[in-house]
């Protein structure tokens, strides 16, 4: 059977952002993000649920959102759902987070913090836009068949440079 792992989230950065980086180089960064639901009850009043959530952003995502976000930041997150386990004094535990492979700041320069460079700015993990596909190969004869005839082909793995 198949199975789909998407996860899409909006809401607010619930602290400022701290990026570090492994022996590699690789940045990460571990944020909070509280998504706000506004439903009725059973008793017909309005209620609003607060969930708070856990993502971890990796590469030039993270240093992205270290740079321009902050706490109070909205964001758009899209990524996929990962269940960490562990043992800690003989109780096992687990935690469901989100890691994070593309990220989309909301809001203007002046409100709501999160458009350094303008509003709505878009970094996936590539350090594109939200909307690219990420570097790779295209699909067999896909690319050739759709680019206009004076377009040049696209770059292949060893062309690209991060």
């Amino acid at each position: 059977m198949a199975s789909f792992n998407r996860v899409i989230l909006m809401g607010n950065i619930t602290r400022d952002i701290e990026v570090k980086y492994l022996q590699s180089g690789m940045a990460v960064a571990e944020i909070g993000l509280a998504v706000n639901d506004r439903r009725k009850n059973q008793a017909g009043e309005w209620v609003e649920e607060t969930t708070f959530v856990d993502i971890t952003l990796w590469g030039r995502t993270a240093e992205v959102a270290g740079e321009y976000l902050s706490k109070g930041s909205p964001a758009l997150i899209e990524g996929r759902l990962k269940l960490d386990q562990w043992e800690t004094d003989g109780q096992k535990r687990s935690k469901l987070k989100v890691i994070g492979e593309r990220m989309q700041m909301l809001g203007g320069k002046g409100g709501g913090g999160g458009g350094g460079r303008g509003s709505n700015q878009n970094f996936d993990e590539g350090g594109g836009d939200y909307g690219e596909a990420p570097p790779g190969p295209p699909a067999r004869g896909a690319a050739q068949r759709s680019a206009p005839p004076s377009a040049p082909p696209p770059p292949t793995q060893d062309e690209i440079p991060f």
